[in-house]
C-alpha cells in the first residue's frame, strides 16, 4: 500500500496520475496547506523541506519496512522503478524519459510556478515579473510543442512519467491566460489525448481540484493567515530538526 501525503496541485495530481497508471494500491492522505498543514511535524519527518507530494511505501522489501520519498520527481522515479513500467530500463531511451522529466522538475514548475504567482496572487502588481515569467511559459511550450510535432509522447513513442510530469502543469495554463488550443496545436494534441486516458480521469482531482474551473487571470485574493502560511512569515519561519521530530 502507498500513502499519498498529498494536496490538490500540479505535482500532487503528478503522483495520483501515476498511481492510477501503475495500477497500484493507495491511500490519499489530504493536507490543507491554507490552514499550515504542511508545517505539522508528522509531516517534517517525512519531509523537512515542507512540501507536498510525499509518499510512503508500507509494502517495500515485501512490507519489511516503510520506505518515504518526496519530491515529486524522485516518486514518479521511484514508483516507475517498483513497477518497472513508466520508464525505460535501456539507455538511451532512459535518458530521454530522464531528461524530459528533468525539464519538467527543473523548468516548467518552477517558472510556469512563478508565473501563476505573479498573476494569480500577488499583492503587488509587477509589469516586469508577470511578462518575464509568461514569456518563459510560452518559450517552454514552444519547446514542448516542437518535441511533440515529431513525436506521439514527450519522449518517443510510449507515455513515460516525463509525460505525466508536464501534463498537471500545462492542465494549469488557461489560468494564466495561455491556451494551447490557439497556440500550440501539436502540444494541445497531446493533453487531449492524455486527458482520455481513464487513469488520467481518476488521477487528476483525487482531491477536489476546482481551481481549475476558474477564469482565466482570476486573482485570487488571500486573506492574512493563509498568506503567511504560503508566502510569509509562517512559510519562513525557521524550524529546527528537533521540532520536525517533535
Amino acid at each position: 500500500m502507498i500513502e499519498l501525503h498529498t494536496v490538490p496541485t500540479p505535482n500532487g495530481h503528478k503522483v495520483s496520475i501515476a498511481l492510477e497508471e501503475l495500477g497500484l494500491d493507495y491511500r490519499v492522505i489530504p493536507y490543507d496547506i491554507s490552514q499550515g498543514d504542511q508545517f505539522k511535524p508528522s509531516l517534517l519527518a517525512l519531509n523537512p523541506n515542507n512540501k507536498l507530494p510525499v509518499i510512503v511505501d508500507t509494502a517495500a522489501n515485501n512490507g519489511k519496512q516503510n520506505v518515504s520519498v518526496f519530491e515529486s520527481g524522485a516518486i514518479l522515479i521511484y514508483l516507475a522503478e517498483k513497477c518497472g513500467a513508466l520508464l525505460s530500463p535501456h539507455s538511451p531511451q532512459r535518458y530521454i524519459e530522464m531528461q524530459w522529466l528533468m525539464f519538467q522538475m527543473s523548468g516548467v514548475g518552477p517558472l510556469q510556478g512563478q508565473a501563476h504567482h505573479f498573476v494569480r496572487y500577488s499583492r503587488v502588481q509587477q509589469d516586469y515579473s508577470r511578462q518575464r515569467y509568461l514569456q518563459e511559459t510560452r518559450r517552454q511550450c514552444r519547446v514542448i510543442d516542437g518535441q511533440l510535432q515529431q513525436h506521439e509522447f514527450i519522449a518517443g513513442a510510449e507515455l513515460s512519467i516525463a509525460d505525466i510530469a508536464l501534463w498537471p502543469w500545462l492542465r494549469a495554463l488557461p489560468l494564466i491566460g495561455v491556451h494551447s488550443d490557439q497556440e500550440f496545436p501539436a502540444l494541445h494534441r497531446w493533453f487531449s489525448q492524455l486527458e482520455q486516458r481513464p487513469a488520467f480521469q481518476r488521477g487528476k482531482d483525487v482531491i477536489n481540484g476546482w481551481v481549475y474551473d476558474l477564469p482565466p487571470n482570476f486573482y485570487m485574493e488571500l486573506d492574512d493567515k493563509t498568506w503567511s502560511y504560503s508566502f510569509g512569515e509562517e512559510q519562513y519561519k525557521e524550524r529546527s530538526r528537533d521540532q520536525n521530530n517533535g
